[in-house]
């Protein structure tokens, strides 16, 4: 008698493990900042001003440019963007080094800030900045217990969640050990957020992510798209292109452990869900155990 594939029991999350109050966006790169071809103005539903529409209160807009190569001119095009957007107060914390990073100035500005922005470059420059200071962990206490908007495009999308992707050429991801993972932010858990998904075709190296580890969710997002995250695992899509999401709880068929490195692995089983503006999905969260 042939035998059944069973299938994983429904996760939820921990009552011990309260949600953030806190918004994230994670956009995956090239979003629009300017007006529509025949209008001076953004299009009402673009991902920037989805941002702006987000923020409470009455605090500054913080461009936090760190992953950046040439953080004064990525920190401009967001100031631009978010003034003509009618955001009063923007403000730019061009953060350099660890020390800079511990500074209370830079704490201060965060605390009374809605919403900060980081902007794209390489997400190894932010993590290794931002890792284990005082202005990461004011921004993890203000989204755990705040209406605190958080947003991030390709490198300050990738540099969300743990596992963080930080290497890998766009055509590499069949060969073991070609991509490389570290941790990230860790705004999201169990969660790899990969950008340009479509546009540079990095499903494969998605699939090697999600083989070292299926109880991860992999999240790519397309350029000019995003998704709104609110209480840590409820996604909404934004923009104007497709989120990918890849899902191995149930994957079969997995040699990644069985083989040498720079051989080709196999997955089998993964579910693949291709997601347009509008539609939602909830990431299952681990029940937390304590012992």
């Amino acid at each position: 008698m042939p035998t059944r594939k069973k299938t994983a029991a429904p996760r939820t999350a921990s009552t011990n493990c309260p949600h953030p109050k806190g918004i994230l966006i994670a956009i995956g790169g090239h979003e629009q900042k300017e007006g529509q071809p025949d209008s001076d103005e953004m299009a009402a539903d673009s991902i920037l001003q989805r941002f702006v529409d987000e923020l409470t209160g009455e605090g500054p807009v913080v461009i936090i440019p760190a992953a950046a190569e040439k953080p004064e001119e990525a920190a401009d095009d967001y100031v631009k963007t978010f003034t003509d957007l009618g955001v009063k107060h923007v403000e730019v914390l061009d953060v350099r080094s660890r020390d800079e990073a511990n500074n209370p100035d830079a704490i201060r500005l965060l605390d009374s800030a809605a919403g900060v922005m980081f902007t794209g470059g390489d997400q190894l420059r932010l993590t290794a900045l931002l890792g284990g200071t005082d202005m990461l962990r004011c921004m993890k206490e203000r989204y755990a217990n705040h209406r605190f908007v958080i947003a991030g495009t390709s490198a300050g999308a990738a540099a969300m969640s743990t596992p963080m992707i930080y290497q890998g050429r766009n055509d590499a991801g069949f060969l073991k050990d070609e991509i490389h993972v570290t941790t990230g932010l860790q705004f999201m858990h169990d969660v790899a957020v990969d950008t340009h998904f479509v546009a540079r075709g990095r499903i494969v190296r998605m699939a090697q992510i999600i083989a070292t580890n299926p109880g991860c969710i992999g999240l790519g997002l397309e350029e000019d798209t995003g998704v709104v995250v609110t209480n840590g695992c409820e996604l909404e899509v934004i923009g104007n292109g497709m989120v990918v999401i890849v899902d191995g709880r149930e994957c079969d068929g997995n040699t990644i452990y069985d083989i040498k490195p720079g051989e080709v692995f196999s997955i089998r089983d993964l579910r693949i869900h291709l997601l347009a503006r509008g539609q939602r999905y909830s990431i299952p969260v681990l029940e937390q155990m304590y012992v």
